[in-house]
């Protein structure tokens, strides 16, 4: 497998996939054609290359969704997502004349029963084994998972919605899928007083679903609790971190660089454009995507010199030629990889210059309730007037806005109207109005667990950090406490039991093994598993890992129905009591 998929995630939903599918199509030893769903594409895409398929006997990867050529010769393995639209797809393959020799069927999770009767009612004597596997969630780095369904904050938060519970339960099964592959019964844990509620929710159907999972062991014993937490938070328990400017390398990217699926877009000295693939198969990435930009700015010019030794090194004799043409590869892999983030570090630095470094002070503030002196924020509208006043973009200005609201715990409907228009966003005043339906007060009336104060924070003043980026994930806090065993049970109750092993940093049971640092050595102790409802940020992402390296004894895994960033967030926001535009067609009139 490739570097970064050695270790984490994505090695063990590999592991899973190669043992429960292709362990099955290696005992024909014949060739196969791999048929997938955009799901299944998705989620082999992110832990294994198409090398890795060749080993394992696939010769051809076809979309399922996409006119094919018949191979009648062949056997497929369908790999999908069990829903009627994919049955349908499956049953046209050989209703009338058969596409291939044989089916080998591999469901992500469980195949409803009427589904199931339909396929075998139509399809039966080409279908030579049927399985489903139970992986339907996407591994998306070492210690971050998605369910991948950015369409759950609406069907969830819209409060007209008729899909709450019906998405509840499938991001409940995708859970447990997570939990499944990860071989871990947890204690199931959310946040009590939070409103609206659905994270507790979500905590019941979850709790539920794995005791009927895990309810029976390889040896037909009911199977007790590991040594794993799994927390369900809703996204209103931190509505800050997800809207701040953070100038860490990964999320200042994500927030400021127009990046889709991971690919970063940058220009040459000749004018051409090249694509650089922002992921764990980049080693340099992986280095410095938790860094403060200040740290990679540091590290850039050490990597510049680092290319020019390489290249001016030493005399050239035929051996060291012939050394030279064996370590070329990787030599240019690693040239290529810098000269990306050499692009990244400076598009970045050129925002913050030009704008962000205006905004980061009056953020940071608002975030924090003190300035970087530490003396309190007595009047906040006097931090919020300068962003007001300044011609900064309108998003930068509702971002600084709600950060001002959120502050106060809400605010006067009078002032409320007065900033709206100040922003100039009267015919889009849904940017800042809906957050009311995730539970955050907006109105200083409001009746949530937020109108009782502010949240108490952990004590990190004698920590180092830059005047820019003073504020902490409020999630840092409860991952810390939750290892730590200081999590107030009244405030975060177990839905059912605790885990009877639970001991937490540096106190290892003697259930467990003491563990080293490296990523395979933290999978052996306890873990803490930590679900957003509405969608996770880069810098929540960021604390998993911190926190995990900070406390060697548990590893922090990290997931949500979405990673968040601050632009998609007010765009989701914005939509979620939005219509959707009808479609129609103007009639010409014939002569």
């Amino acid at each position: 497998m490739a570097t970064g998929t050695e270790h984490g995630l994505k090695k063990l939903v590999w592991q899973r996939i190669k043992e429960s599918i292709f362990d099955d199509c290696k005992k024909s030893e014949v060739w196969k054609i791999l048929i997938l769903d955009q799901f299944t594409t998705r989620l082999l895409s992110s832990c294994c290359k198409m090398s890795d398929l060749m080993s394992e006997g696939i010769t051809i990867v076809e979309d399922l969704y996409k006119s094919r050529e018949p191979v009648p010769e062949m056997k497929a393995v369908y790999f999908m997502t069990p829903t009627a639209k994919c049955i349908d797809l499956f049953i046209d393959d050989f209703k009338s004349k058969p596409k291939y020799k044989a089916a080998y069927i591999y469901f992500t999770d469980y195949c409803p029963d009427d589904l199931f009767d339909k396929m075998r009612k139509n399809c039966a004597k080409y279908i030579k084994l049927c399985k489903e596997i139970n992986v339907s969630f996407l591994p998306l780095e070492a210690q971050v998972f998605t369910c991948d369904v950015p369409e759950a904050f609406k069907n969830i938060y819209n409060p007209d919605s008729k899909v709450k519970d019906q998405t509840l339960e499938q991001l409940a099964k995708q859970i447990v899928s997570l939990c499944a592959t990860l071989e871990e019964y947890p204690g199931v844990r959310y946040k009590r007083d939070s409103e609206p509620g659905y994270g507790r929710k979500l905590a019941n159907l979850v709790d539920n679903k794995l005791a009927q999972h895990f309810e029976l062991d390889d040896n037909w014993q009911k199977k007790g609790k590991t040594q794993a937490q799994l927390l369900i938070v809703d996204r209103a328990l931190d509505p800050v971190s997800p809207i701040l400017h953070e100038l860490t390398y990964q999320a200042m990217a994500y927030d400021l660089i127009p990046i889709r699926d991971s690919i970063y877009k940058y220009k040459l000295k000749d004018g051409s454009i090249k694509d650089a693939l922002l992921n764990e198969e980049d080693e340099l990435w992986v280095k410095l995507r938790h860094m403060h930009i200040a740290e990679v700015t540091e590290q850039i010019p050490k990597l510049v010199k680092q290319i020019s030794k390489q290249q001016a090194d030493g005399k050239i004799t035929i051996g060291a030629l012939s050394q030279l043409m064996k370590k070329m590869p990787a030599f240019r892999k690693q040239v290529a990889q810098k000269t990306v983030h050499l692009n990244l570090a400076e598009d970045l630095m050129n925002h913050f210059q030009l704008n962000v470094e205006k905004l980061c002070k009056a953020e940071q503030d608002l975030a924090v309730g003190a300035d970087a002196e530490g003396q309190k924020v007595k009047d906040p509208m006097r931090t919020l007037l300068p962003v007001l006043l300044h011609p900064h973009d309108i998003n930068d200005k509702i971002r600084a806005v709600l950060l001002y609201i959120f502050s106060l715990n809400g605010t006067t409907e009078e002032n409320l109207n007065k900033l709206i228009q100040h922003v100039k966003i009267e015919d889009k005043s849904e940017y800042v109005l809906n957050w009311k339906h995730l539970g955050v007060p907006i109105l200083s009336s409001s009746s949530s667990f937020f109108s009782s104060g502010k949240q108490s924070r952990r004590n990190r003043s004698d920590e180092e950090t830059y005047k820019v980026s003073r504020w902490t994930p409020v999630l840092k806090d409860v991952m810390e406490d939750a290892i730590e065993n200081k999590l107030d049970i009244k405030d975060w109750p177990f839905q059912s039991e605790c885990p009877s092993a639970w001991n937490g940093s540096r106190a290892v049971s003697a259930r467990q093994k003491h563990k080293g640092s490296s990523p395979d050595d933290l999978r052996n102790g306890s873990r803490l598993i930590i679900f957003v409802l509405g969608g996770v940020s880069y810098s929540e992402m960021r604390c998993a890992y911190e926190v995990t390296q900070a406390n060697k004894s548990c590893e922090v895994i990290i997931g949500s129905t979405d990673i968040l960033t601050p632009c998609s967030l007010l765009e989701d926001i914005y939509n979620l009591t939005r219509q959707p535009m009808e479609t129609f067609t103007i009639m010409e009139d014939k002569p």
